[in-house]
């Protein structure tokens, strides 16, 4: 199997969807009244992959235009023109239609010139796609091996559920290392808040917005002051780096293709989601899933654990151990606090008070030291139960 054959559109399939979405901007710029619809995204780019059939389009507004409007005029518009129109809120209320076998994302943004007219991040998206346009220099299937390499290993998506890489961050680091390969030789070597500017400048990580601070810092080559991987997680930027470190060992066509891997003896738990918008039923699976997670690690010690999301959820953990003793240490204050002893003393009237490492703690009998039935019980907690439509457990 050819990697970049599996990955990049044909040319039958790009001619096709160069017409779909032409067609598409004709129909929509023909009643738009005060703007104008271009399409953005990795489409623009020629950075999106095969089989991919979601299209971005900016809809571009001038600055004369009332902001707090523009989400309102382009929602009448396009109203007039497509039957279906899902409204999705945010920050600026954005669009999806579906359109012959495609989902088209609209977004209002103003048409600005520099990143310090931006009234709402939408707005810099445009300038994401000309430096990509203007940088990329013929690397965009460089690119298109990175996304799914990213796919494959589980840790592509700046969505809140996935806290991964963004296409836009697999474009920054495929134009500062220069292709596929180097991106895989360097990563390997990152460490927490390795600093990637285009410009290669100096950059202060005291420079960068705070709450922005992620364990891999992207600056954004259009603001500099964005981070531009803001949203990658710890556990996803391991996950990145450690799957290079295979790659490298012994690289093979199948770290391009995206399956379910899940270690032997790992306790898999399966959950149908709730019905509704996919950012929000995934960040529900997520809190299911880290749920699970924080309260297995409590008791058993989880050594490794990652969840997958298609039509249903599979989490897996795998535990430091599978059976408990019959009593755990229930901690109180510290030794010299008395007053804070005092309470301890009375809610467990009926207990030995014992000391350890200068805490105060007593024996409390488990309700259970078998897995499954601790997981039974787990799984059934109202916590987990608002999350999905349903839950069970798989594979103990």
């Amino acid at each position: 199997m050819d990697v970049l054959e599996s990955i990049k559109p044909t040319r039958a399939e790009e001619l096709k969807a160069i017409k779909i979405v032409s067609k598409f901007l004709a129909k929509l710029n023909k009643r738009l009244v005060g703007g104008e619809a271009v399409v953005g995204g990795s489409f623009a780019k020629n950075t999106w992959l095969k089989g991919d059939h979601d299209i971005d389009i900016f809809v571009l507004f001038g600055k004369k235009q009332d902001t707090n409007k523009i989400s309102e005029i382009l929602e009448k518009t396009i109203k007039q023109v497509f039957l279906f129109v899902n409204k999705i809120a945010g920050s600026r209320d954005y669009f999806q239609i579906k359109y012959k076998g495609y989902l088209f994302e609209l977004i209002p943004v103003l048409k600005i010139d520099n990143p310090e007219e931006a009234l709402n991040i939408m707005d810099i998206s445009p300038m994401h796609v000309s430096w990509v346009n203007k940088n990329i220099n013929g690397k965009e299937d460089d690119v298109r091996k990175l996304k799914m390499f990213m796919k494959a290993a589980n840790c592509y998506g700046a969505e809140s559920y996935i806290k991964g890489f963004s296409g836009y961050v697999c474009e920054i680091l495929t134009v500062y290392y220069g292709s596929f390969n180097d991106v895989i030789k360097n990563a390997v070597n990152w460490k927490e808040f390795e600093i990637i500017d285009t410009k290669k400048r100096k950059i202060l990580i005291r420079s960068v917005d705070k709450s922005k601070i992620s364990p891999l810092i992207v600056i954004d080559p259009v603001q500099k002051e964005r981070n531009a991987a803001a949203a990658l997680s710890h556990e996803k930027f391991e996950l990145f780096i450690n799957t290079c470190k295979e790659y490298l060992k012994k690289s093979s066509e199948e770290f391009f293709i995206k399956k379910i891997k899940i270690p032997e003896g790992a306790v898999v738990i399966k959950a149908k989601p709730v019905n509704g918008r996919k950012d929000i039923v995934g960040a529900k699976l997520l809190k299911a899933y880290e749920f699970i997670k924080n309260k297995l690690d409590e008791d058993f010690g989880v050594s490794s654990s990652s969840w997958y999301w298609t039509s249903k959820a599979l989490f897996y953990y795998v535990l430091k151990t599978n059976e408990l003793s019959e009593y755990k240490k229930h901690y109180g204050p510290h030794v010299g606090d008395d007053m804070h002893l005092a309470r301890f003393k009375e809610k467990w009237h009926d207990k030995k008070i014992l000391t350890e490492n200068d805490r105060y703690y007593v024996n409390v009998k488990r309700k259970h030291t078998k897995l499954k039935p601790y997981l039974r019980d787990l799984i059934n907690n109202p916590e987990i139960k608002e999350k999905v439509k349903s839950i069970k457990m798989q594979k103990i």
